[in-house]
């Protein structure tokens, strides 16, 4: 029959090769599709089962810190506390969506699941947000009452046993589905012998078709083959075929692909089994010697190390946790740095490292028979998210192959991950166990609450039945006890009132301190300096110093006025002088006195009078005027672009009621005056009105003040029966809003109609006065040289030519010290602010000295001596501190921020021009 088709041998050769390849080729596809798919199966339950943990363990953590938080801030009441709480509650339902999504292919687990969301729900609103609610409401009785119930810990509670439920029901599904990967591992086996026994046939049936030409050939093949099926699938079997055809060729490949998937075999079967043995691990050492313990048999390691990556004192170390087959005095490292030895190398260059042929010293195996050397070394980083975690070492008798580095290799992420996810753990049970800790101590606390409360009933009634004894006997002194309780809990409020209000006082101490000494200081120089050069000055010198000096006095006296009105107020020394007002002179009054101010400051200024207000109402027109014109300042003073305007109006009657408790007929006027400048604070916009308080208290105010001005406008509003609210936003302005009643019930005792008139003229004068001083002190005064120069002094020397950088914002100072050291031959450039100072410096200008004020707008003295210091080129240049503070410790503070000495405002010039010729005598010698 072959004859009759013409085939000869090496046709029927080809031919049946030809058969026979494609057969194994469909072998191969059948098997490669069945390995890929074990594959996915295992991918699945090393990412999938991994990923829900991982968030079942967010969702547990995310109520660890809510109930944490809760705690810490119902104990001290401190917002900081509310962080984790206010992020967990977030981010909660986030991590409760992924992992519902994540496990839809399991009704019953998302059942399971949903039950969880209510507890949860309830437990923010019950526990959580009832608490916080509570403690920010100060209703310590309702938190009392909450913990002695135990709701929120049974909520706790039950939470926990779903938690603990599910984990253990997807546990179960872990361990199901490895199962069924050992089946599907069986299967593939079967799947296997199945193909070997389809090859096996169509290769007998070959071998009969080629049979007189290569028949001792196939025979072989074909009980080799049987020996294969016979010894249950072991692929460490191999064909043995002597002839060099292309039996032999098919042979070979046969040996390949079983020598492949013994290899992929034996790579799935050990990731299988060390996946599975993560599970149930809660510590990182542990896991790191289990790991260590497993994998090194897998690679005929006789010797193993895990270093795990630690932060010690901020530095990055690889610390040795776990070893397989350590000797008694084991000689490895504890640690490593990065980049220090093939570990450090291995954690920064994140690659494995494999060495043959190592040195007979670099490390020795010990046994019970004796010590054997290692040949080979194999170092592997263990990366997550491109952080090197740990790093593994290895060391074995025999050289390591390549399937043992494609173990490793797989292994290192899903190591990682599981360090990763134990060390997640460890955390939440850490934070579990501090939570448990405060509610113990919380429950301790509760207790004593508890007795101290039953304790102080029995004596209160004790007290009572005291009490009734003692009001039988005696009922006045009852009373006087009555009064004497009452006496003391007001006192106590008053003491408490007093502590809040001691840093204000203090701030408001140096800053009241700044105010006085400032406008004081440029008296006394410019006083000294007529006293001493008086004859030698020009008229118009004189008359320019007096001018300053003018308006320095009227800043002071004012300031001394504001703090003799409080005074009067909190006396109740002040008596209201009510009178007839006639309201329509009262914008042409306030335009007298701040258009000026508002064209200096290019500000648009505007009164507004509605037409159905009354002429003339009855009130104090005095402290009326002094209200009005503290609210003006105000608005200009923090205001530097845009308007500020007045209105005048009836305040409407529900206003009335619910601000002065009138009748909703009365006559109120509303005085309106808004802004366009920086705004306040909602925090600041009560504490503003109280007295020492300011939205700005510090010592680098970007506006200066005393912080009075509202105080004595609240107060003054108080005695004329009416009222101010303030409303504001920052960066976009303010609107204070002030209303005044007409006291036609009380008698006026004084009647001047025409009272306005002269005041406006007054206000005039003022104005026109105060304008005139402030441009001679705006104005850099021009010292004019003597016709005649006496012989150069000793001093004329030492100062002649000095450049003197004078850092105050303060223009009177300014002038004042400027006129007298250019009087000395100095020459002086005059700094705003400490961050313009600064700039001076490090421009190309040299100094030989540095005068700084220590209160100034920006960049106050203490921060500009530090920044100056900071830099090593001005560590030799003299800084002498200008303070109106008269606090203690205030030449400490100088002298630690950099200044090289210290005077305080009023300044002596003698004992200023003392010190310049120290520190510039030592410049000098320098």
């Amino acid at each position: 029959m072959l004859n009759s088709f013409n085939f000869n041998i090496r046709a029927k050769i080809i031919s049946g090769n030809i058969f026979i390849i494609i057969c194994l080729g469909i072998s191969l596809l059948m098997v490669s599709d069945r390995i890929t798919s074990l594959q996915k199966e295992v991918d699945f339950v090393s990412s999938h089962d991994i990923e829900v943990h991982d968030l079942l363990n967010l969702l547990q953590k995310n109520m660890l810190d809510m109930e944490t938080s809760m705690r810490g801030f119902v104990i001290t009441g401190d917002e900081q506390y509310l962080e984790p709480y206010n992020s967990s509650n977030r981010s909660w339902l986030d991590n409760y969506n992924k992992l519902h999504q994540l496990v839809g292919d399991n009704t019953s687990q998302q059942k399971s699941l949903e039950q969880m969301k209510p507890t949860i729900q309830t437990w923010i609103k019950n526990a959580g947000e009832y608490n916080i609610k509570n403690k920010k409401d100060r209703n310590e009785q309702a938190l009392s009452d909450y913990f002695k119930q135990n709701t929120g810990k049974q909520i706790m509670d039950q939470l926990r046993t779903q938690f603990d439920s599910f984990l253990l029901a997807e546990k179960r599904l872990t361990a199901d589905r490895t199962i069924k990967l050992a089946e599907s591992n069986s299967n593939l086996k079967a799947v296997l012998f199945t193909v070997l026994g389809l090859v096996s046939f169509f290769a007998i049936l070959v071998a009969l078709f080629l049979s007189n030409s290569i028949v001792s050939t196939i025979r072989k093949v074909i009980r080799t083959i049987k020996d294969i099926a016979d010894s249950g699938g072991d692929l460490a079997t191999r064909i043995q075929v002597g002839s060099k055809d292309e039996i032999g060729e098919l042979a070979e490949a046969t040996n390949s692909l079983l020598t492949n998937l013994e290899k992929q075999s034996w790579i799935q079967k050990n990731i299988t089994d060390v996946s599975t043995m993560y599970q149930g691990i809660n510590d990182v050492t542990v896991l790191a010697q289990s790991f260590v313990a497993k994998l090194a048999p897998l690679l005929k390691a006789a010797y193993g190390v895990v270093y795990l990556r630690r932060n010690i004192e901020g530095q990055i170390r690889y610390v040795k946790i776990a070893g397989y087959a350590v000797a008694g005095q084991d000689t490895s490292a504890a640690s490593f740095q990065l980049g220090e030895g093939l570990v450090g190398q291995c954690a920064v260059d994140k690659r494995i490292f494999l060495m043959d042929n190592l040195p007979d010293n670099h490390i020795k195996v010990t046994s019970g028979l004796g010590d054997s050397i290692p040949r080979s070394l194999l170092v592997a980083p263990i990366v997550v998210d491109g952080k090197t975690e740990a790093v593994v070492e290895f060391a074995s008798l025999h050289a390591f192959n390549a399937q043992h580095l494609s173990l490793v290799d797989i292994l290192q992420e899903k190591f990682g991950t599981a360090i990763v996810n134990v060390l997640g753990r460890m955390e939440v049970e850490r934070l579990l166990a501090e939570s448990q800790m405060l509610t113990e101590e919380l429950q301790t606390q509760s207790e004593e609450l508890q007795a101290q409360s039953e304790e102080l009933q029995m004596q209160q009634e004790q007290l009572r039945i005291t009490n009734e004894f003692l009001e039988e006997q005696n009922h006045f002194a009852e009373q006087k006890a009555t009064e004497l309780k009452k006496a003391k809990d007001e006192l106590e409020d008053f003491s408490h009132k007093l502590q809040t209000s001691s840093q204000y006082k203090s701030d408001f101490l140096a800053n009241m301190s700044h105010e006085l000494r400032t406008p004081l200081n440029s008296i006394m120089i410019l006083s000294q300096m007529l006293s001493e050069n008086g004859s030698e000055m020009q008229m118009t010198e004189v008359v320019d110093y007096s001018r300053v000096m003018y308006a320095a006095g009227n800043d002071l006296l004012t300031l001394i006025d504001d703090i003799l009105d409080l005074s009067k107020v909190e006396a109740g020394k002040i008596e209201i002088m009510t009178d007839e007002v006639n309201v329509t002179e009262i914008p042409q009054l306030m335009k007298v006195m701040f258009v000026p101010v508002a064209e200096k400051k290019q500000l648009n200024f505007e009164v507004h009078m509605d037409p159905d207000i009354p002429n003339v109402i009855v009130t104090d027109g005095q402290r009326l005027q002094q209200i009005l014109k503290n609210l003006l300042s105000n608005a200009f003073k923090f205001t530097e672009q845009g308007s500020v305007t007045m209105k005048i109006a009836l305040a409407e009657p529900t206003r009335v009621k619910e601000l002065l408790k009138r009748d909703a007929n009365d006559t109120v006027l509303a005085f309106s005056i808004t802004d366009t400048g920086i705004g306040i604070p909602i925090d600041k916009q009560q504490i503003i009105f109280e007295a020492f308080q300011q939205v700005d208290g510090t010592t680098n105010r970007q506006y200066g003040g005393t912080g009075l001005g509202l105080s004595i406008c609240r107060e003054f509003t108080r005695l004329l029966g009416g009222s101010i609210v303030v409303k504001s936003e920052v960066n976009k302005g303010s609107t204070f809003t002030l209303y005044i009643p007409s006291m036609l019930d009380m008698e006026p005792i004084n009647h001047h109609a025409g009272m306005l008139e002269d005041e406006i003229a007054a206000a005039e004068e003022d104005t026109a006065y105060a304008e005139e001083a402030a441009s001679t002190i705006e104005q850099k005064p021009v010292i004019e040289s003597p016709i005649s120069a006496p012989p150069m002094s000793p001093d004329a020397e030492l100062f002649s030519g000095k450049r003197i950088l004078l850092v105050d914002d303060d223009a009177r100072n300014v002038y004042a010290l400027v006129t007298a050291l250019e009087m000395k031959g100095v020459i002086v450039e005059v700094a705003d602010h400490g961050k313009h100072a600064l700039e001076f410096l490090y421009g190309e200008s040299s100094y030989d000295l540095v005068l700084m004020d220590i209160m100034m707008p920006v960049m106050g003295g203490y921060e500009a001596m530090k920044a100056i210091r900071h830099n090593n080129k001005f560590d030799d240049l003299p800084i002498i501190a200008l303070t109106a503070k008269a606090m203690k410790s205030e030449k400490e503070k100088c002298l630690e921020a950099g200044a090289s000495d210290y005077i305080t405002k009023p300044l002596n010039m003698d004992q200023l021009f003392s010190l310049m010729r120290v520190w510039l005598t030592k410049q000098v010698k320098h």
